[in-house]
């Protein structure tokens, strides 16, 4: 699937970040209602780190038993990280079972989903940098 054609005038692209260096406690993490613009059940809070001009840094917390619906997106890419915890993940139809130190792609335009066994955080590149919640 082609990226879609997306400008910089487009709302879910962030601003970069207005400083080089955050400290964690400087970040206000954001309650998740929804996401890639279909309901989210509670349980996601989402801190963006920082923004540059080709990627988002986020981190993200989710509570055990927390299922994002399948989804996907065409105008990105992620690369995820999980810190801690453990999760359930499909991407394209293939199902794998996430630990502390594991990471995964989602590549822009395959379907994907998460479920989260236990309480988990996870580190979250999107590139380019795009706001895919609110």
């Amino acid at each position: 699937m082609e990226p879609a054609d997306v400008t910089m005038s487009d709302s879910r692209v962030p601003p970069p970040s207005p400083v080089r260096f955050t400290r964690a406690d400087g970040v206000l993490a954001e309650s998740v209602q929804s996401l890639e613009d279909t309901e989210q059940p509670p349980g996601l809070t989402i801190a963006p780190l920082l923004v540059g001009e080709d990627m988002l840094l986020m981190r993200l917390e989710r509570k055990k038993g927390l299922v994002d619906p399948l989804h996907s997106h065409v105008d990105h890419e992620s690369i995820c990280y999980l810190v801690s915890g453990r999760m359930r993940i499909e991407i394209d139809g293939e199902s794998f079972v996430a630990e502390p130190g594991d990471s995964w792609i989602h590549p822009a335009g395959v379907p994907h989903r998460h479920e989260t066994l236990e309480d988990s955080v996870q580190i979250e590149i999107k590139s380019p940098p795009r706001k895919t919640w609110s």
